[in-house]
C-alpha cells in the first residue's frame, strides 16, 4: 500500500485527508497543535476547523514530523509563507523518491516563487516528483462530502495518475493535468480576484460589479500564466474558471470574506484579527504583481489590491481607479 502523510492539520489539510481516507487509504496527519492531534486520535474530530464533522477511522495524527515524512507521498498543507522554513528544517528526513504534493495556493513574498520552485530549491525534487491539487476546493463543503471535482497536476503523467487514484472518492472527482505552471498561477490569482469581489460586496455593490471583476480578473490571470508558459485552456477549466467562481461566490471563501471586511470599513489589522485562517491574497498579491511586471504583463485588478493592502488606496478609491482606466477593446 502507498503510505500517505499530510503535513498541516488545518481546514484544507484535514478535508483532503478525509478525501484520501474515503478513497480507501490510510492517512497520517501531522500538526503542531498537540490538542488537535490528540482530538483527531481520540475522538476522530478536528473541532478547531470543522465543527460537527466526524473523521474517518482511517485518519490518524502525529506531531512527530520526521515520522510523518517517512511516507511514499507527502502532502504539504501549511501556509505558503511558512513553507520554506519547514522544508529547510525537514530536509534530512525526506527521500528523493517521495512524491511531494502541494495543496497550497500562494507565492513566496520575498521571491515571488511558486511552491513547485521552492520545493525544488529546498528539497531538490525533480518536477516529476512534484504534484499539486487545485480546483474549486472549499474545504467546508468537501469535508461534508458534497460532490466536487478538482485537478491533480504534475509534469509526470505517472505521478498525476497516482495522485488521481489516491484522491478519487465517491464525492470527489479529480482530473489530471500536466500544466503545473498554469495550475499554480490560477490558484494564486483567484485568491486576489476573490479578495476584490469581497471588497465590492462589502461596499454594497451588486452582481454586475462582481461579474465584471471575475471576468476581467480571469483575463489578467490568464495573460500572466500564458506569458510564463502555461496553457491557455487551463484557465477556462476547473483550475482556472472553476476555482475562481467558487472562491469569488462563496461566503466560505477566506479571501472573499477578508476583502468584504475591508469593504465594510475594517482596517487591515482588524480584518486579519477577525480572520481565523489564512487569506493567501494578503501575502501573495504583491509577489503576483511582481511576477506580472517581470513578464511585462498588465494586471490592474491585482495592482489595485496591492494598493489597498499596502494602504495607498481605500477600497472605494480602488474601484474608482479601475473604472476610470483608459477605454479599449475587450
Amino acid at each position: 500500500m502507498t503510505s500517505i502523510s499530510i503535513l498541516g492539520a488545518g481546514s484544507w489539510g484535514t478535508a483532503f485527508a478525509q478525501v484520501v481516507a474515503d478513497a480507501g487509504h490510510q492517512v497520517l496527519l501531522w500538526g503542531r497543535d498537540e490538542e488537535v492531534v490528540g482530538e483527531i486520535n481520540s475522538r476522530h474530530t478536528n473541532s478547531k476547523f470543522h465543527v460537527g464533522i466526524e473523521l474517518s477511522d482511517s485518519i490518524s495524527a502525529t506531531s512527530d514530523a520526521p515520522f510523518a515524512l517517512a511516507a511514499d507521498v507527502v502532502v504539504l498543507a501549511m501556509p505558503t509563507q511558512a513553507l520554506r522554513g519547514n522544508l529547510h528544517l525537514w530536509k534530512p528526513y525526506i527521500s528523493e523518491s517521495t512524491l511531494v504534493v502541494s495543496l497550497l495556493k500562494g507565492l513566496e513574498m520575498s521571491s515571488s516563487m511558486r511552491v513547485s520552485e521552492i520545493v525544488a530549491q529546498e528539497w531538490g525534487h525533480t518536477s516529476d516528483r512534484f504534484a499539486l491539487v487545485t480546483g474549486p476546493n472549499l474545504a467546508g463543503e468537501i469535508i461534508a462530502r458534497q460532490p466536487a471535482a478538482g485537478v491533480v497536476a504534475s509534469t509526470s503523467e505517472t505521478s498525476a495518475l497516482l495522485l488521481q487514484s489516491l484522491s478519487s472518492a465517491p464525492y470527489f472527482r479529480p482530473y489530471t493535468s500536466t500544466d503545473v505552471i498554469g495550475c499554480e498561477i490560477a490558484g494564486v490569482g483567484k485568491n486576489v480576484i476573490a479578495f476584490t469581489v469581497g471588497m465590492a460586496v462589502g461596499l454594497g455593490m451588486g452582481d454586475n460589479t462582481q461579474a465584471t471583476v471575475i471576468t476581467r480578473g480571469l483575463a489578467e490571470i490568464t495573460r500572466l500564466g500564458v506569458a510564463m508558459g502555461a496553457e491557455d485552456a487551463t484557465f477556462s477549466g476547473l483550475a482556472g474558471l472553476g476555482d475562481l467562481v467558487a472562491t469569488c461566490s462563496s461566503p466560505l471563501s477566506r479571501n472573499r470574506t477578508f476583502g468584504e471586511r475591508l469593504g465594510k470599513g475594517l482596517t487591515l489589522s482588524e480584518a486579519t484579527e477577525a480572520t481565523s485562517t489564512t487569506a493567501e491574497a494578503v501575502k501573495s498579491a504583491r509577489p503576483l504583481l511582481e511576477l506580472a511586471l517581470r513578464h511585462g504583463e498588465s494586471m490592474p485588478i491585482t495592482e489595485a489590491v496591492v494598493a489597498v493592502i499596502e494602504g495607498a488606496l481605500t477600497p472605494t478609491e480602488a474601484v474608482r481607479k479601475l473604472m476610470s482606466r483608459e477605454k479599449r477593446a475587450e
